[in-house]
């Protein structure tokens, strides 16, 4: 292979390679991404799940303890003595009589559990507040449960409530800060059915305990402070600074805000606790961290990473060994192209040199005949005017006259080598009409039957009554005489010619057959091209153009002539035009 068809080829095998290798990794990439993605879609929602079971359990949590200690203030609340003392407006016997029928609530309980279990259910303290919904000291503190003024008056309600009623509020103890959840309970006269005190108990809140796999961390929102129990005061300060602007308004809730706390990304959550209260509104924060989530992703975009490396690290070895075997047809093809291209061009200058040639014969033949025309015409005229004279004897007028024929066949052929020669130069132009071949192919044989030299033929025809073709009268006329004449002169005396047409789809099929001399089998294939006569000619006038003339006609009409068939009996040529579309105007026979 030579220089410039192997670097060809190198930089095919390149280029497919390159290719080949965008596809694969293109298909792989998406593939890979297309399964990161599933997989990254079926963690994110396994953690989802997780995440709302934890909130699911810490809500529940919340409201049975809230329900629960809101039973015991209900069943507290209806204690005959508290109600005899705040409708007999004995306030000295209210706090003694409310400490012994809250005995059991204050008071340590050893079969409630554990010791979380019994300080969910212990009051940390009490009070009563009037129907102002003010607080009524106790006389001594000691019996409803110690507490500053100043959290004793956030007890005070607006009035009293209808319905029960909490609040959260901060405590601070000697070892930091609690939170106690408070709860209003409304108590109803049992004469006027008015509510006529409330009884306010404090319990101690606890955080959510929780499993050591989530490690959601639980607290409290109240007051403009967030408050996590059990946690350094760093955390909380950190914590506070990101969860303030989530603190929701107007009583709502929301779940599912990413908060980042340091180094350390977290998923929260914050729930109002206490709805429609007259208590300033408090909220129970979570935290559920996502580190676990975060590292499970990342191990698996690394997995991912991998096994796309390795893909691409495999497929690059099978795409180069099917790229080598696919470029070698084409390396061998470059070759091929090369010895192709230089053939082509010897074809090239081999084609320019015959058209030159070609154009040359042309111009030739053209010019040849236009100089012919003149001196036949002129040696015509003076035969002619020879033979007017009545003196000459009739040996020479006959020798004359056979002159005077032979000027008319130079002429025909004079005429047949300008129109080939227009032919050949592509100036021939047709003007396509419907033209009437019935009634053309009539006339000729009106013509045949009109010939002094006739040979007493027998002319058959079968033809459509009207079968129009797209033609020029002149050019189709002279194809027909063209093999009516052939068929006339290579005649036996006495024998037939017979002309039949049919219509084959969008063609005029027309055969012209004669009896005769059959044309050799190695003559056959030249009887089309010019000046060509064979032994069928012999002693017959003709100059070997009628056959080529008609053919290059009748395919510059757009159809063909060809040799059906010759042997002893019958010789036949064919003929195709297009046939006239029916609704473009017949033209006059």
């Amino acid at each position: 292979m030579n220089a410039p068809a192997s670097a060809r080829a190198s930089a095919f095998r390149v280029q497919l390679l390159v290719a080949m290798m965008v596809l694969v990794v293109a298909v792989a990439g998406l593939a890979l991404l297309f399964a990161q993605h599933n997989v990254a879609e079926t963690v994110r929602q396994d953690f989802e799940r997780r995440f709302a079971g934890e909130i699911a359990a810490v809500r529940e949590v919340q409201a049975i303890r809230h329900e629960a200690q809101a039973e015991r203030c209900r069943v507290l609340a209806r204690k005959p003595r508290i109600h005899a003392a705040l409708e007999d407006d004995a306030r000295d016997l209210l706090y003694p009589s409310a400490r012994d029928e809250l005995g059991d609530l204050l008071a340590p309980n050893p079969v409630a559990g554990d010791a979380a279990d019994r300080q969910l259910f212990e009051a940390r303290f009490y009070r009563f507040l009037d129907v102002t919904g003010a607080v009524i000291r106790p006389p001594d503190a000691t019996l409803a449960g110690i507490m500053a003024p100043a959290e004793e008056q956030r007890l005070a309600l607006r009035g009293q409530p209808r319905s029960v009623e909490s609040g959260f509020f901060a405590r601070t103890v000697a070892n930091g800060t609690e939170v106690d959840e408070v709860i209003a309970m409304p108590v109803v006269s049992t004469e006027t059915h008015e509510v006529i005190a409330s009884l306010v108990l404090g319990f101690r809140q606890l955080p959510a305990r929780m499993n050591d796999e989530t490690a959601i961390r639980t607290g409290w929102w109240i007051d403009g402070h967030l408050l996590f129990t059990g946690y350094p005061e760093a955390m909380r300060e950190a914590a506070e600074k990101v969860v303030a602007p989530l603190v929701p308004e107007a009583g709502q809730s929301t779940d599912g805000t990413v908060v980042r706390i340091g180094d350390d990304s977290f998923l929260s959550f914050c729930e109002l606790l206490n709805p429609h209260s007259g208590y300033p509104p408090a909220y129970l924060v979570g935290l559920y961290p996502l580190a676990d989530a975060q590292a499970r992703q990342r191990a698996l975009l690394w997995e991912f990473v991998g096994a796309g490396l390795l893909l691409v690290l495999g497929a690059y070895g099978i795409v180069r060994v099917l790229s080598a075997r696919l470029s070698r047809p084409v390396a061998e093809l470059a070759e091929d192209s090369e010895q192709e291209r230089a053939q082509r061009k010897q074809a090239e200058h081999a084609l320019g040199q015959t058209s030159a040639e070609l154009q040359r014969s042309a111009r030739f033949s053209a010019d040849a005949s236009h100089q012919l025309k003149t001196p036949v015409t002129v040696l015509r005229a003076g035969l002619e005017e020879l033979l007017a004279d009545n003196q000459l004897a009739p040996e020479i007028r006959e020798e004359l006259s056979t002159l005077v024929h032979q000027t008319f066949r130079l002429t025909n052929v004079i005429e047949d080598l300008l129109l080939l020669s227009r032919l050949d130069a592509g100036r021939l132009q047709l003007d396509l009409v419907p033209v009437n071949l019935t009634h053309l192919l009539d006339g000729l044989r009106d013509d045949l039957d009109a010939l002094p030299d006739a040979k007493e033929l027998l002319i058959e025809s079968d033809l459509p009554p009207d079968l129009n073709i797209l033609g020029e009268r002149r050019y189709t006329s002279l194809i027909l005489q063209n093999l009516l004449e052939n068929a006339r002169k290579y005649n036996l005396p006495g024998g037939r010619i017979r002309m039949a047409a049919r219509e084959d789809e969008e063609w005029c099929v027309l055969t012209i057959g004669n009896t005769g001399r059959p044309i050799d089998p190695d003559a056959q294939v030249h009887i089309f091209e010019r000046f060509h006569r064979g032994a069928a000619g012999e002693n017959i006038p003709g100059h070997g153009l009628g056959l080529n003339l008609a053919r290059e006609l009748a395919r510059l009409h757009g159809g063909d002539l060809v040799l059906r068939t010759s042997d002893q009996e019958w010789t036949e040529f064919e003929i195709r035009f297009r046939l006239a579309p029916h609704e473009i105007p017949r033209a006059a026979s």
